[in-house]
């Protein structure tokens, strides 16, 4: 059993400054059209994420599940490769590695701090991970920064990808409410002039540090020393995660997650995120990153907080239930054989559906998949594996609901 999460274990971030981070989450200020703001891809109405499979970015509207492709000029180009994760806990002190595949860890190798797509060309001066986790999906394309023409900010991302970083911080200075509020939450910034990216994304880590921080769940009550914080469904269950079903194996620590990576064999689909090389739309995982052969589909391991929340599952969001993910890894191969494409949560997009599933017709990759598909099986009966849902219900905070700054009222999808 890990020890109990404590408010120690997380960085601790200035509150004017969260509070500043809190209007950037939800501003479209941010994005290259101005037409999205994280907090469409990551809202709390959806566990912080947005309810789908595949997320709908730059040139949709709406909110989670009901959100639209868009029409006309506008219309999204392409599906968001990959689901969109939960926000819980990123402030976590031990917290070493972000994104699916791992492209963002803690490192020296460039000398800012961080080994990232950005590699030397990662400003300097980000207080944590988490802040400079929050810089990429400002100049990805398909996210926030929009498609080739609309706008300056792709098409400096298409310069160099810190090209656009400058762009964004002076339309958030030169804001008539912004510009004073940084001036007064920062204390090295004498005038609206010197604001940076850089106070930007540490604005906006500080914000998702101290509102999704969660360690009241029923799970954190037990660590901490009451044994009856848990029923006794949750507590079997609980047993059993630790135990028979041998989850703990990869969801370790206190953090519920080893940050390692493991190739699944979740069902494939979606426009993949592709390599340059890449002549179809596939998703290597943590390959891509490492270009090792042993990390061929594999994936980082998710931290378990609110997981009741974050459906659906998967980095590509392929199982709409806990159920249906528990099942999976209780026997990969066969629940690889019976999924089926309705089971993914993907709003229609007609100018796509040719593509959504078009990596399933070809032989050889799913061969290659099902090879890096794990072999082994866990004998669980149907009350067993109904225990081990209750458990994960267990992990969702008390207080999830009543969070420090909430959603605010002018925010309008």
């Amino acid at each position: 059993m890990p020890p109990a999460l404590t408010p120690s274990d997380f960085l601790q971030f200035d509150q004017d400054q969260a509070a500043l981070g809190h209007a950037l989450f939800y501003d479209t200020i941010l994005s290259g059209n101005r037409n999205i703001a994280c907090a469409h891809c990551h809202h709390p109405d959806f566990g912080t994420g947005d309810g789908l499979s595949l997320g709908i970015g730059e040139g949709g509207s709406g909110l989670g599940p009901e959100r639209t492709p868009g029409q006309g000029a506008s219309r999204i180009a392409k599906r968001i490769p990959r689901n969109a994760p939960g926000l819980w806990n990123l402030g976590a002190r031990d917290l070493q590695v972000m994104f699916h595949d791992g492209r963002l860890s803690r490192s020296e190798i460039f000398g800012n701090g961080f080994n990232s797509p950005a590699e030397e060309w990662l400003p300097g001066g980000l207080n944590s991970l988490l802040a400079a986790q929050a810089l990429f999906p400002l100049v990805a394309q398909f996210e926030m920064a929009g498609n080739p023409g609309e706008n300056e900010i792709i098409g400096a991302v298409h310069d160099r990808i810190d090209a656009a970083w400058p762009i964004l911080a002076k339309r958030v200075r030169t804001h008539r409410d912004y510009g004073v509020r940084f001036v007064a939450a920062f204390d090295h910034i004498e005038t609206a002039e010197q604001v940076t990216i850089v106070e930007i994304a540490n604005a906006l880590a500080a914000f998702m540090a101290i509102e999704w921080t969660s360690i009241d769940s029923p799970f954190d009550r037990y660590l901490a020393g009451d044994r009856s914080a848990l029923t006794a469904e949750q507590a079997e269950g609980m047993r059993l995660f630790y135990g028979k079903a041998g989850c703990d194996n990869c969801h370790a620590g206190s953090l519920l997650s080893d940050q390692k990576f493991h190739a699944l064999g979740l069902p494939a689909f979606g426009p993949g995120r592709t390599r340059m090389f890449d002549p179809y739309a596939r998703d290597v995982g943590r390959m891509g990153e490492s270009n090792r052969l042993e990390d061929a589909y594999a994936f980082r391991t998710p931290m378990l907080r609110n997981v009741a929340l974050t459906a659906p599952y998967g980095h590509n969001g392929a199982y709409p239930t806990l159920e249906a993910m528990v099942r999976h890894h209780l026997d990969p191969q066969a629940a690889r054989q019976r999924w089926q494409p309705q089971d993914a949560h993907l709003p229609p997009v007609p100018w796509l559906a040719a593509t959504d599933f078009v990596i399933r017709s070809d032989a050889r990759e799913m061969a290659r998949q099902a090879r890096a598909t794990p072999r082994q099986r866990v004998s669980l009966d149907e009350v067993e594996i109904a225990r081990i849902i209750a458990f994960l219900e267990s992990l969702t905070g008390t207080t999830v609901n009543t969070t420090p700054f909430g959603v605010p009222l002018w925010f309008t999808p």
